[in-house]
């Protein structure tokens, strides 16, 4: 039960302007990521992108049981709860004076979205009626979370370039303000549910194995597969991913209920949005590094030169929303993966000296447009003939295995690239005028490793998707999560 909302329209405007926040969040940090890397000296591509990854690891590993919070405790509490916690990591993030400091903060950071962004879109499905209204909403809710994407990419390079790289978290703290004291005074509190048992143990389990996992790749990229902090870290990684799997098994109100997998679209779904993220979040991480410390780009350059990929997105996703019912969903979900597998080998031959209309942009338009139609479809495939009550854990899912693969993903990419680059250097003898070469010809292999994770989505949706023509059922059901799921793709 609701109190009584006094203006829907400024509702949604706060709690979009929240998911505006995280989205920004995502791409803002992307373009800045040289900057950071010189001014707090992280010495290799392997510590750095831990910036990343410990946010889209806590983000995934406590994203469910933001959502499992928000029913039982409230979602306006939540929502804020999150928000403050948003806030004050990115303050800490801004005054890092170190590696270690600025992960740290930067896994608060993914805390604090896990506990936001299911509670807002929770209130945005509570506040606003089924039918036109709700679907309305909705639509300005993925257009919001879309212009963060795209926002993110040019105001990041503009704030690092002119003013200063710690102004890409500072920027968070007065919008997190305004949405506070705006959510207080615009959107409605709503009685909790029936207190029951959280799953705490399956949150923390998994969230840890997943961040051990992470570390066992970080440090065989740094140490190699033998060391005994490698071996350790895989070692605590199985167990606590064990000890997760039986957790949910015996708890009685589980993070994940394992029984929803017997479904092939959903464990197929979920599969694919989990490996396209893991080939996605290299070419961010990659890209931008090589615009900047190979080609020159200064940060602001960079981000318009990621926008057509964000631009694109947005496009494809809105033109196939409109016209779902008129594809063969299957088909686009095989191929599109392909393709997105094709523009990864294209920018594997990218050239020390490449040309940026020739060489880059025609791999971020291709891949752009196959990513949102892997993304608009997967939604609608993974839920098809999942109940209403099921839907919020499936999208849920969704969510959780896009970040959780991106990370996985990334971590796997910079062990292949630092392997491959380490290799070029032992042969150019510490030539500094080859050093750009070594480089990128660590880059051609993280690109290659990352088409494998794409032609795997497209195997899994081969084998595993059994799609029927979507039901009017189906296509409601998708507009709801779609948009919990969309905004998750970086850039978009």
């Amino acid at each position: 039960m609701m109190d009584k909302i006094k203006n829907k329209g400024l509702a949604l405007a706060v709690l979009a302007a929240a998911q505006f926040m995280v989205v920004l969040d995502a791409t803002i940090v992307n373009v800045a990521l040289p900057a950071v890397q010189e001014a707090l000296k992280f010495t290799t591509d392997a510590q750095l992108q831990w910036v990343v990854t410990a946010y889209a690891l806590t983000f995934g590993g406590f994203l469910l049981l933001g959502g499992r919070l928000a029913d039982l405790y409230g979602r306006r509490k939540m929502f804020l709860a999150g928000v403050i916690v948003f806030a004050l990591s990115s303050l800490l993030a801004g005054f890092a004076q170190d590696p270690t400091q600025i992960i740290v903060t930067r896994g608060l950071q993914g805390l604090g979205g896990a506990l936001l962004a299911p509670a807002a879109l929770s209130l945005v499905l509570s506040i606003f009626k089924e039918g036109p209204e709700r679907n309305k909403a909705l639509g300005v809710w993925s257009m919001v979370a879309a212009g963060g994407g795209a926002v993110g990419l040019i105001l990041g390079g503009i704030l690092t370039q002119y003013i200063d790289w710690r102004w890409i978290f500072f920027i968070n703290v007065p919008i997190a303000a305004a949405v506070v004291f705006a959510a207080l005074k615009f959107v409605p509190a709503a009685k909790p549910q029936e207190k029951e048992r959280v799953d705490i143990l399956g949150a923390l389990t998994i969230t840890g194995g997943l961040i051990s996992l992470v570390y066992a790749l970080a440090k065989a990229a740094e140490a190699g597969w033998g060391s005994t902090t490698t071996v350790v870290s895989f070692i605590v990684s199985a167990v606590l991913l064990a000890t997760f799997v039986i957790n949910e098994m015996k708890v009685r109100h589980p993070l994940i209920t394992l029984s929803i997998f017997k479904r092939r679209n959903v464990t197929g779904g979920t599969l694919v949005m989990l490996l396209m993220p893991a080939a996605m979040f290299g070419m961010f991480f990659y890209l931008s590094i090589f615009l900047q410390s190979i080609l020159g780009y200064s940060p602001t350059q960079t981000g318009v030169a990621n926008l057509p990929f964000t631009l694109m997105i947005i496009l494809v996703a809105g033109t196939l929303s409109r016209n779902v019912t008129k594809v063969n969903a299957k088909a686009i979900m095989v191929v599109a993966p392909l393709l997105v597998a094709a523009s990864l080998m294209f920018f594997a031959r990218v050239p020390v000296d490449a040309n940026y209309w020739t060489d880059i942009l025609p791999g971020i338009v291709l891949m752009a447009g196959a990513m949102a139609s892997v993304f608009v479809l997967g939604t609608m495939v993974t839920t098809s003939g999942v109940s209403h009550k099921e839907s919020g854990l499936v999208s849920g899912l969704l969510n959780t295995g896009q970040q959780v693969g991106g990370a996985i993903g990334l971590a796997v990419l910079t062990v292949v690239s630092t392997a491959a680059t380490k290799t070029e250097m032992a042969k150019i003898n510490g030539n500094p005028d080859l050093i750009p070469s070594a480089m990128v010809a660590g880059f051609h292999q993280g690109f290659k490793m990352a088409a494998v994770f794409a032609i795997g989505a497209s195997v899994v949706a081969l084998t595993v998707l059994k799609l029927h023509k979507p039901t009017k059922a189906d296509l409601k059901q998708e507009a709801e999560t779609e948009a919990e799921a969309l905004p998750a793709i970086p850039g978009a």
